[in-house]
């Protein structure tokens, strides 16, 4: 059986689901691809990750009818944030103010994400889910490239998109490479309450062999994540809960008062990843399949979103006037576009990463140098904050 749609999509992840809707609103038949069962779309388990959204990222969801079907109980603002280095009593606070905002960010589960993005999608009648099914091909070389499916069916599409991870696997079957970075560390993530409270307030806390952060939750419940090296996550794992409890205190030094764990760890290698080109002919990549980011910067579902947008957009452009949608001129402004938006970036995290968890007394030093002058020169703090929300900085 061979189907035919114009947009042919291998992932339903954040990313594959928002660029099926935005697709779908261009007027155009759309296939997303996905080997996980229906049922864990619709009702996806709880993964650990919380995500930061900045608010670029809030009005792409609210423009997608996702948004306003949150409750507020599932999202999280962040008023601050604070990043201290090492035994150092200084820290660099970052706020919203000159921004217009009232607050740097917000947090929202990414089961939670990945639920109300399914329900957007599965209420298009243009989008057709095809779920517990895996690609075991691709064909580029045809006019229309063609998807084989593990079911034996055949999807054509005028564009095929990527969208199925950082160790994207269509993205080698169209050739395409990818710089990938592993970082030899584990990033642990967990929910915690805590004594004192948080007062809307993210921390991160760079020290010597382990990176903690306080992402802010309800009430005093925190998401905490904890990065070591690979060689010791395996230990910090394998804590009874009360014991793993007690050594996040421990490793805090008491600031957050008596700790409890909720529900599961989680553990993720991190590994950042960085396509060598984000089209071929009639593909694209969107998502970690393109660009995934240490979790550092808080930009990884942020990018994913802008992605699919820029491509959306292009899209748009092209369709609007006549032309081909697909067409390599429309991908390779895509491409142009945001890899314009994101290297930067992901060369600054990857570098800032590096110095960070560097042990030795230079990397100490310049540490305390980069947190000194954040703080002491007001454009750079306006530059990390606009960076962090993707808000515009105030001009007065």
């Amino acid at each position: 059986m061979r189907i035919s749609y114009d947009v042919a999509i291998v992932g339903a992840g954040p990313a594959g689901l928002s660029f099926a809707c935005l697709a779908s609103s261009l007027g155009l038949r759309v296939a997303v691809v996905e080997k996980e069962a229906e049922a864990v779309l619709a009702d996806p388990p709880r993964d650990g990750r919380d995500i930061a959204l900045t608010h670029r990222s809030v009005q792409s969801l609210k423009r997608l009818n996702v948004w306003d079907g949150l409750g507020p109980e599932e999202i999280a603002p962040i008023r601050r944030a604070c990043v201290r280095n090492g035994s150092s009593a200084d820290l660099l606070k970052l706020d919203s103010a000159g921004t217009g905002a009232d607050a740097l960010g917000y947090l929202v589960s990414n089961h939670v994400i990945r639920r109300a993005l399914y329900r957007q999608a599965r209420q298009q009648a243009s989008i057709d889910l095809a779920t517990g099914i895996s690609v075991t091909g691709l064909d580029l070389a045809a006019a229309r490239p063609a998807l084989t499916l593990s079911s034996g069916a055949t999807i054509e599409a005028s564009l095929v998109v990527a969208a199925d991870s950082r160790f994207s696997e269509t993205r080698r079957r169209a050739g395409i490479g990818a710089d990938l970075r592993d970082f030899g560390r584990v990033c642990i993530v967990c929910q915690m309450t805590h004594e004192n409270a948080h007062d809307e307030t993210a921390y991160e806390w760079f020290d010597t062999e382990q990176t903690l952060a306080v992402l802010p939750l309800r009430d005093r419940t925190s998401s905490i994540v904890l990065t070591l090296p690979s060689r010791a996550a395996p230990a910090a794992l394998a804590q009874a809960r009360d014991a793993f409890a007690l050594d996040i205190e421990r490793r805090f030094r008491g600031q957050w008062g008596r700790m409890e764990l909720l529900g599961e760890r989680y553990a993720y290698p991190l590994v950042a990843v960085y396509a060598h080109a984000f089209f071929a002919r009639r593909f694209a990549l969107v998502g970690d399949a393109a660009v995934g980011m240490h979790p550092v910067t808080a930009h990884g579902f942020n990018f994913g979103l802008r992605g699919a947008e820029t491509l959306a957009c292009e899209m748009r452009k092209t369709k609007d006037a006549g032309g081909d949608f697909a067409a390599d001129r429309v991908l390779a402004a895509y491409d142009t576009t945001h890899r314009r938006s994101t290297y930067p970036l992901y060369l600054a995290t990857n570098a800032m990463v590096g110095l960070y968890t560097g042990s030795g007394p230079l990397a100490h030093l310049a540490r305390h140098a980069l947190l000194r002058i954040g703080n002491a020169l007001p454009p750079v703090k306006s530059f990390m904050v606009h960076t962090l929300t993707e808000c515009e900085a105030s001009r007065t």
